[in-house]
């Protein structure tokens, strides 16, 4: 065999080991054709780097904690064993980053995906995974989300549809305020929780004042609060994370502003305490769900939670976790691990989960049992003073 031909052979070869190792099929969701066995290999997605990063590592950990136990009850899936494994991706909360991750977690044939985080870059990604058939059950909370239409988009936390909904009645017809100003971090979470506190704190028979605006790589908001010290709001509502609202209280009480704070789940963390330190005294918040000791399996989450990482559950790891254990459990279900079978036993999903006793959806992939806490900090603690049930949709 002369030169040539050995050099015809070594190249088809070596596409033909390449086109096996790609499989030429993206859609379904088959994690299993990528390894070769039964390791089933589902995708994290949200921020692991920069300032939103606390939240994503303690999501992150509720998942994986679910992996770990699911790994050691050995549950048997496309008719064997299975072993789990979190491909976890850092998406920066960056839209553009997000929409990279979703590719990469398409070529790996993930069989699902938990993420992502923000609804900025859930909206994004959850095209690409509809358009390739793998279920992800999102953190984000903007309706949109699910407003699209999709068959692949889940929740694990409610929109702020409802959310901002019970927020802004609440703060209307239970803590009194009539005068509210109301800013936003133009983001698609920050925007449209505040959208929807307004529409309801309207409906309630408030009087909100003009609307203002930041971003959420900003901290000087001097300009934007300078107005309510004339105008002294009843309350002043946050829609938008941690890093805007504990810099935003501590600059508003140096204005000499008097009004009561009040901010959506993102503030609702370690981290704003901290940072705000006696700033944050009286300052309200809410939370999906009831508190981590009044959850069904809130408790006992506790114990797991603090042995496995040494450190106490702040937000969100136990909706990491149950939206986890729904993928799995559905994935059992169906003993397969190919969306194709097992997207209608998520579609059907009724877990007896740790945030609910009936993790399950409705036909736009919402959660259908919906419960809503709100917290005030006080003495550096974060104290539930009121849940309100709106009960299944």
């Amino acid at each position: 065999m002369n030169t040539l031909n050995i050099g015809k052979l070594t190249l088809s070869l070596m596409v033909g080991l390449a086109l096996t190792a790609c499989g030429g099929q993206k859609q379904g969701g088959d994690s299993t054709a990528a390894s070769g066995d039964n390791e089933i290999v589902i995708g994290f997605a949200a921020p692991l780097t920069g300032p939103q990063s606390h939240y994503g590592e303690e999501y992150r950990n509720g998942a994986q904690l679910a992996i770990d136990e699911a790994n050691a009850q050995k549950l048997t899936v496309n008719g064997k064993p299975a072993t789990f494994k979190l491909m976890a991706e850092d998406d920066a909360a960056d839209p553009k980053q997000a929409t990279q991750v979703a590719e990469r977690f398409i070529d790996a044939k993930v069989a699902g995906v938990i993420g992502h985080f923000n609804s900025g870059t859930a909206i994004p990604a959850s095209k690409i995974y509809e358009d390739n058939q793998i279920p992800n059950i999102a953190m984000a909370t903007s309706p949109t989300l699910s407003a699209q239409g999709f068959k692949y988009v889940f929740r694990s936390m409610t929109s702020d549809s409802q959310q901002g909904t019970v927020l802004g009645k609440y703060a209307v017809e239970k803590l009194g305020y009539k005068k509210i100003a109301i800013i936003d971090d133009r983001t698609a979470y920050g925007q449209g929780l505040a959208d929807e506190f307004e529409k309801s704190a309207k409906a309630a028979g408030a009087t909100i004042l003009p609307r203002q605006f930041t971003n959420d790589k900003a901290s000087d908001f001097q300009s934007i609060l300078t107005s309510f010290k004339t105008e002294q709001p009843d309350v002043i509502f946050y829609g938008g994370a941690d890093t805007q609202s504990a810099p935003m209280i501590k600059q508003i009480r140096r204005l000499g502003i008097k009004s009561p704070f009040i901010s959506g789940e993102m503030t609702k963390t370690p981290t704003f305490l901290t940072v705000a330190g006696p700033d944050a005294e009286g300052v309200f918040t809410s939370l999906a769900g009831f508190p981590l000791d009044k959850m069904p399996k809130g408790k006992e989450y506790e114990t797991k939670y603090k042995a496995k990482y040494n450190q106490d559950v702040a937000t969100y790891s136990p909706y990491g976790y149950d939206a986890t254990w729904a993928m799995i459990t559905a994935m059992k279900q169906a003993n397969s691990s190919k969306a194709a079978d097992y997207l209608a036993k998520l579609q059907a999903m009724d877990l007896d989960g740790v945030t609910s006793q009936h993790f399950s959806y409705d036909a736009k992939g919402d959660l259908k049992d919906v419960a809503i806490t709100v917290y005030k900090a006080e003495k550096g603690k974060w104290v539930p003073v009121d849940s309100i049930s709106t009960g299944s949709k």
